[in-house]
C-alpha cells in the first residue's frame, strides 16, 4: 500500500512552552541544568518551537534560554517578551546564537485586561503592538504577537491589532484562550472570522494557546486547527497556570489516531512521549494523575474482567492506539477485585518516578544518612548528616514522631521559616517492601516548590523530599520578577503572562 503524501499544508506545527509557561505553574521550579535537560528532549523528540523562558524575568532565565539557543540543533528556540522595549532587547540577546531563533512579544487586547492591568486606551495598545513588533524584527525575521485574552477582545479591534502585527513583520499570530473561558466551536468561530476579515492573514501562520480551567483546551487547540490554525502551543503533561495548558502528547496523539477527523500531521516522535513525561514529572516533582490521557500509569492498563477478556482476545476491543506507539513497553492487565479468570499480569520492569541523577545532580544540601529511633515511648530521635556544599555536618534532633523528628534535623542544619503545605507518601510498587514516594510542598514569602523523594525506607524518602524542596526555593530565591520597563514606557504589570 502505497504511504500518502504529507502535505506541508496540512503540517500542525508543534510549539513547546514547558519551559516557560509550564514552569509557572506554582511550586514547579527547574533548576538551569534540568531546563537543559528538558530542552534537549524536545529537541530530540521533534518538537518545532521550544519557548525557553522569559529572559527578562530573571538573571536565571536569560542566561536558562542562552544556554538552550546555544545547544539546540534543530528546534527555533523562542524567548518571551513584553511589548515594552527592555524585554524585547533582553529577549533578542538571550536568542542571539541560536540557530533558528524566535521573539514571541504580546500584550492584552480585551476590554478588562486593557481597562483594569494596563490602564491603558485601545489606541495606545495598537501603537504599542506596531511598536514592539517592529523592534523585535530588528533582532529576528521570526517574531511571533500574541493578543492576550484574545478570546474575550473585541472582534473589530483584534482584527486591527492583527492586521498591523503582520504588516509590522509578525509571521506567527497567536490567538490565546489566557483564562480558559471559550468553547470548541466558538474558538473555531472566532479563529474562521479572524483569517477572513484580516486582510492580510495568508501571510502569517495562526496559532492556539488555549488553557485547561474548563479542561478544554485540547478540545479548543483542535478545534483551531480545523478553522486553519497550524500551530498549537502546548506542554508536557499539560502542565502550566492555573489549571494548565493544552498537553502536548494528547494533541499529538489525537491527530494521529484520529487522524481521519484530524487530517494532519506533526513532527512528533511519538515513541518519546512517555519518556519526555516522565522526565517532566520528575524535573518538576509534579506528579502524572493515574487516569491521564496518553501517558498516565493506567492509560493503557486494565483490571475489569470483561476488558481483560477482550484484550486477550484482540487487543483493539478496548485500545484505539498501542501502548508502543507512545513508548510504553506493553499493555498492563491488573489483578483486582474486578478481575476475572481471564486477568493475567506481565512482567515489567519498575521504572523509578524519580531521576534522582537529574532530580539531586546540583543541590547544594544532600543527604548523607539518616537514623531515627521510633516507637511508643517518645519523644522519636533523628539523627542526620547532610552534605552542605561539599561539608558534612551532623545533628541529633527530636520531634513529635519520626518525621517531625527527621524534619526537624533538617531545621536545625539549615534553618527556614517555610511553610509545610503538603506531606503525602503512596507507593511505587506492591507488598510491604515497596518503594516509597514521598511529596513535600513548602512555601515561603509567597513562593511554593514541591520536590518528590524515593526509597525503601519511607523516612529517608521524607527527608530527601523535603531537601528537594529547599534546595528548589534556593533555586527560586535567586530568580527576581521580570524587572519594569524603563521610563518613559507604558506600565506593564510584571505577572503579564499570556
Amino acid at each position: 500500500m502505497t504511504t500518502p503524501v504529507q502535505s506541508e499544508a496540512d503540517r500542525v506545527v508543534i510549539f513547546d512552552t514547558t519551559l516557560r509557561d509550564g514552569e509557572q505553574s506554582p511550586g514547579a521550579t527547574m533548576t538551569h541544568e534540568e531546563k537543559l535537560e528538558v530542552a534537549e528532549l524536545l529537541d530530540t523528540m521533534g518538537v518545532d518551537i521550544i519557548e525557553a523562558g522569559f529572559p527578562i524575568a530573571s538573571e536565571g532565565d536569560f542566561f536558562a534560554v542562552q544556554e538552550i539557543a546555544k545547544r539546540t540543533k534543530d528546534a527555533v528556540v523562542c524567548g518571551l517578551a513584553r511589548a515594552g522595549q527592555k524585554d524585547i532587547d533582553r529577549a533578542g540577546e538571550a536568542i542571539k546564537q541560536a540557530k533558528h531563533g524566535r521573539i514571541h512579544t504580546f500584550i492584552s487586547t480585551s476590554p478588562v485586561h486593557m481597562k483594569w492591568k494596563l490602564q491603558m486606551q485601545p489606541e495606545q495598545v495598537y501603537e504599542m503592538v506596531i511598536a514592539s513588533v517592529t523592534r523585535a524584527r530588528g533582532f529576528t525575521d521570526d517574531v511571533e504577537w500574541s493578543c492576550e485574552d484574545g478570546t474575550r477582545t473585541e472582534h473589530d479591534f483584534l482584527c486591527r491589532c492583527i492586521e498591523a502585527a503582520i504588516k509590522a513583520g509578525a509571521t506567527t499570530i497567536n490567538i490565546p484562550d489566557t483564562v480558559g473561558y471559550t468553547v470548541p466551536e466558538e474558538y473555531f468561530k472566532l479563529i474562521k472570522m479572524l483569517r477572513e476579515r484580516v486582510p492580510n492573514s495568508a501571510q502569517a501562520r495562526f496559532s492556539a494557546h488555549c488553557h485547561n480551567d474548563l479542561g478544554m483546551a485540547v478540545a479548543n487547540s483542535l478545534a483551531g486547527v480545523s478553522a486553519g490554525i497550524r500551530q498549537i502551543e502546548c506542554t508536557i503533561n499539560g502542565i502550566g497556570e492555573r489549571a494548565g495548558n493544552a498537553a502536548l502528547e494528547e494533541v499529538v496523539m489525537a491527530m494521529k489516531v484520529r487522524n481521519d477527523a484530524f487530517p494532519y500531521w506533526t513532527k512528533i516522535d511519538t515513541t518519546m512521549l512517555t519518556r519526555a513525561s516522565k522526565l517532566v514529572s520528575a524535573v518538576t516533582s509534579f506528579p502524572v494523575q493515574y487516569n491521564k490521557a496518553i501517558v498516565g500509569r493506567n492509560a493503557f492498563a486494565h483490571e475489569s474482567g470483561i476488558h481483560q477478556d477482550g484484550m486477550l482476545k484482540h487487543t483493539q476491543t478496548y485500545e484505539i492506539m498501542t501502548p508502543e506507539s507512545v513508548g510504553v513497553k506493553q499493555t498492563s492487565l491488573v489483578m483486582g477485585k474486578h478481575s476475572g479468570r481471564h486477568a493475567f499480569v506481565y512482567d515489567e520492569d519498575i521504572e523509578a518516578l524519580v531521576d534522582e541523577e537529574i532530580a539531586t545532580a546540583q543541590d547544594r544540601i544532600k543527604l548523607v544518612s539518616l537514623t531515627v529511633i521510633a516507637g511508643t515511648m517518645g519523644p522519636q530521635s533523628a539523627t542526620l548528616t547532610l552534605d552542605i556544599d561539599g561539608r558534612h555536618h551532623t545533628v541529633q534532633a527530636t520531634g513529635n514522631g519520626p518525621v517531625d523528628a527527621t524534619f526537624n534535623a533538617i531545621k536545625a542544619l539549615v534553618p527556614n521559616e517555610t511553610v509545610l503545605e503538603l506531606y503525602q507518601v503512596h507507593a511505587v510498587t506492591h507488598g510491604t517492601d515497596a518503594q516509597a514516594e514521598v511529596s513535600v510542598r513548602l512555601a515561603e514569602d509567597g513562593k511554593s516548590v514541591t520536590a518528590k523523594g524515593a526509597d525503601p525506607d519511607t523516612l529517608v524518602a521524607s527527608a530527601k523530599a523535603y531537601l528537594g524542596a529547599l534546595n528548589k526555593l534556593m533555586v527560586k530565591r535567586a530568580k527576581g520578577r521580570p524587572e519594569p520597563m524603563a521610563a518613559g514606557e507604558r506600565r506593564v504589570h510584571s505577572t503579564d503572562t499570556i
